[in-house]
């Protein structure tokens, strides 16, 4: 039978790990707990968060432990991992009040009922440490000559900005994680992004001199898409996995305008599908190819917003692409007073009002590129003034391109 870490490594979740024979025959036999953290800098999650939660589910579902760690207590700090600035200092009030809420989205795909998988705030043990204690019988492990060799650190050195000393702290705070969750849970296993790498190593490294033992990481591959864009990134911003900053019709069709060329990648990453049948889907060419979009963004909403909103947005998605009459109210939508309408709103304004165009200047090149459409007519002159006679139903849809629709509804 196939081990768990092989059915990960199979689907493309595995990047760099400390040591892939111990890892597998530790998760083949045993009950093992392993962590993932994350970041409560917003108030939730984002697409690219999908990537460790989805590998969590798979662990889970195989009989394994997971502790999703909020970094209460590094986020006062802030990681410097691939960033080029030091990040903005939170309140501690609103970390917590971010974390709970990112709690409240994990439980939608992890079982943390305390004992088949666990939530902590790593705020608890890093908040109230005595820090020449801490220095004494933790930062004594670390070399700063190593740490600066640090792809993170390094990057930070060489630019202007520099690296703050509250920053170099993060590293021997993150493996100090490790070392607490070891003591309290058993965990033997710590999974992040790639950039995660050196804290991760930091990690087990620390365990080992502590407490003679050996723990191991992973790595999961930082997501692009094939046009180069982060993962979770569009014109309009952040993809989010709170339906209400980003409507289960928006998710949707982030996934159902997925390029070509990265289906397959993300069936494998962002649904549950069997192997045998996204090789199936592997086969299909041009056209066809929206049927295996249809089930990435269909399986990848039911993951995150239940199969009810699930098919409310296929339906609202595939009445738009057919033009025809079905149920839209699943479609991201924008109220404006009728008596606007009735005055009429130059249809640049609208375009940017709604969203779907994040400025003027961009609105009047698309209109004038013959991108622009209301109720499928495309609009031929950026003069043009949307009134209240373009109405079907009290609504008009707007069209940017091929893909991206909106909904006004006047009232």
């Amino acid at each position: 039978m196939k081990s768990i870490i092989q059915a990960l490594k199979e689907r493309g979740f595995i990047q760099q790990c400390t040591n892939e024979t111990a890892i597998e025959k530790a998760a083949t036999t045993e009950k093992i707990a392993f962590y993932a953290g994350f970041d409560p800098t917003a108030d939730s999650l984002h697409v690219g968060s999908l990537v460790p939660i989805m590998a969590m589910v798979h662990l889970q579902k195989a009989g394994h432990i997971p502790i999703a760690i909020i970094g209460g207590g590094t986020a006062m700090v802030g990681d410097p991992s691939g960033k080029t600035e030091m990040r903005k200092i939170l309140k501690k009030e609103e970390i917590k009040t971010n974390g709970v809420k990112i709690l409240t989205q994990l439980k939608r795909y992890l079982n943390l009922d305390g004992e088949n998988g666990i939530f902590v705030d790593n705020a608890e043990w890093l908040l109230d440490l005595k820090y020449i204690e801490f220095l004494r019988d933790i930062g004594r492990h670390f070399k700063v000559n190593e740490m600066i060799k640090m792809e993170a650190y390094k990057q930070r050195l060489e630019r202007e900005e520099g690296l703050s000393f509250i920053e170099f702290n993060y590293q021997l705070l993150q493996a100090y994680d490790f070392l607490v969750l070891f003591d309290r849970y058993k965990c033997i296993l710590q999974a992040g992004g790639d950039d995660q790498w050196g804290n991760i190593l930091a990690g087990t490294d620390l365990v080992r001199k502590l407490r003679n033992e050996s723990v191991y990481g992973l790595t999961f591959p930082l997501l692009t898409t094939a046009r180069g864009q982060k993962m979770g990134k569009t014109e309009k911003g952040t993809i989010w996995l709170d339906a209400n900053k980003t409507s289960p019709y928006e998710f949707y069709q982030y996934w159902i305008n997925t390029d070509d060329r990265d289906v397959i990648r993300f069936l494998l990453f962002f649904t549950f599908l069997p192997l045998e049948k996204i090789d199936q889907m592997e086969k299909l060419k041009n056209e066809e190819l929206r049927q295996a979009k249809e089930t990435l963004a269909f399986e990848a909403t039911k993951i995150t917003h239940g199969e009810e909103e699930a098919q409310r947005a296929k339906s609202a998605s595939k009445a738009a692409f057919a033009k025809s009459g079905d149920d839209l109210s699943a479609m991201s939508t924008t109220k404006i007073p009728h008596v606007r309408l009735s005055a009429g709103i130059l249809v640049a304004d609208l375009f940017c009002e709604t969203g779907l165009i994040s400025t003027k200047t961009a609105a009047r090149r698309l209109i004038e590129q013959g991108g622009a459409y209301i109720n499928d007519e495309k609009i031929v002159s950026v003069n043009t003034r949307i009134t209240d006679e373009v109405l079907k139903n009290n609504s008009l849809i707007l069209r940017c391109g091929k893909k991206k629709y909106h909904r006004i509804i006047a009232e």
